[in-house]
């Protein structure tokens, strides 16, 4: 076992700051990373707070690692030193259930293995993320990052752009959809992106006349302002589809109200207490509320891979990593466009 450093909290109560940290010694199937830049996901925020509860201290989150591989195990294939990989939400996961056999390791039935915050197979201790100066993931859980992006706005990719992508996949958006996006974040921005990149003709569902110009510039053909009831009305039994990237409360039945007979309501964002949904929300127009998550190791190589051919990365702020509490707070107040990635480089 190797001490790293490392930043995180001993408490929910506690600032990030400083630690060392333990990792194992390379495995023959396992990966060694120097990390260079790591995206800020609100769910770091959660977790150092305890705020879903459960979380294990001392904890050092991070899920949008990319970095280069500095030592290869000795039966690792799939990468050599020197190369430009990433590690998004999960390190492992069963390998055995049905989901991951295909290819959906984040929806494991015995429980994935998410790269902060869980149990660690090798070493009897909880996984810790990419607040620190090297990871070692195994082979199968590494990902090839496109060398024509910029590396430090690519690390978001690893969570919201994934997170965007898998259900745009899933219900099949592309030429002749409709989509809107609610939410202009740090997911909703790459869901524009994605979607527009897919071929669809995509609509921005704001409450902020302020992001009309934003939205324009990120890709949008039309922009819907929900707190004009015209414009909602007008608008009614008019998209496909929609991915709502809200994580706050809000009242998901005005936004059923957009889709088409079979349209289909995507959640993506988390809000914390229960979205009260109306059955005649529904019912009349065959219309489906559904949830997604990240996606599995093949479907975010994918996402690389279609983000490479279409240029497409994260709007970011690049932060040193002493003002991570500072990030956070104004990660609270959505005073980021759109996203934070630290420089790793800063750690010391």
């Amino acid at each position: 076992m190797t001490k790293i450093r490392a930043f995180g909290a001993n408490s929910p109560e506690e600032q990030l700051k400083p630690l060392l940290i333990t990792r194992r010694e390379i495995g023959s199937t396992d990966v060694e990373i120097a990390i260079q830049f790591c995206g800020v996901c609100h769910s770091d925020l959660h977790t150092v707070r305890d705020e879903w509860g459960g979380t294990i201290y001392p904890s050092v989150p991070g899920h949008e690692i990319v970095g280069i591989v500095t030592h290869v195990g000795k039966e690792v294939k799939k990468f050599n030193v020197n190369d430009q990989v990433g590690v998004g939400c999960l390190v492992d996961s069963c390998r055995t259930c049905e989901s991951c056999k295909d290819g959906l390791e984040q929806y494991c039935e015995k429980g994935a293995i998410q790269t902060y915050n869980a149990h660690e197979k090798q070493l009897d201790q909880q996984t810790f993320g990419g607040y620190s100066e090297r990871i070692v993931v195994d082979q199968d859980f590494v990902l090839s990052i496109p060398k024509n992006l910029d590396l430090a706005a690519t690390a978001p990719l690893l969570c919201a752009g994934i997170t965007t992508y898998s259900p745009l996949r899933h219900w099949k958006v592309g030429k002749g959809t409709k989509v809107g996006v609610v939410g202009i974040g740090g997911l909703g921005h790459m869901g524009v992106k994605i979607a527009k990149a897919m071929g669809a003709h995509v609509v921005v569902i704001t409450t902020s006349p302020s992001k009309v110009e934003d939205a324009k510039r990120l890709g949008a053909d039309e922009i819907i302002l929900s707190s004009d009831k015209a414009q909602m009305k007008k608008n009614a039994n008019s998209l496909d589809f929609i991915l709502d990237c809200v994580s706050a409360q809000h009242d998901i039945n005005v936004y059923l109200r957009l889709l088409k007979r079979d349209g289909s309501l995507t959640l993506v964002g988390a809000p914390d207490k229960p979205l009260p949904v109306s059955p005649f929300s529904l019912i009349p127009g065959r219309k489906s509320f559904a949830g997604s998550m990240i996606g599995g190791i093949q479907e975010t190589q994918e996402m690389l891979d279609f983000c490479g051919k279409h240029n497409i990365v994260s709007d970011i702020e690049l932060i040193d990593m002493q003002t991570i509490n500072e990030a956070y707070d104004r990660l609270l107040k959505g005073d980021v466009k759109y996203r934070f990635v630290i420089d790793m480089s800063t750690l010391a």
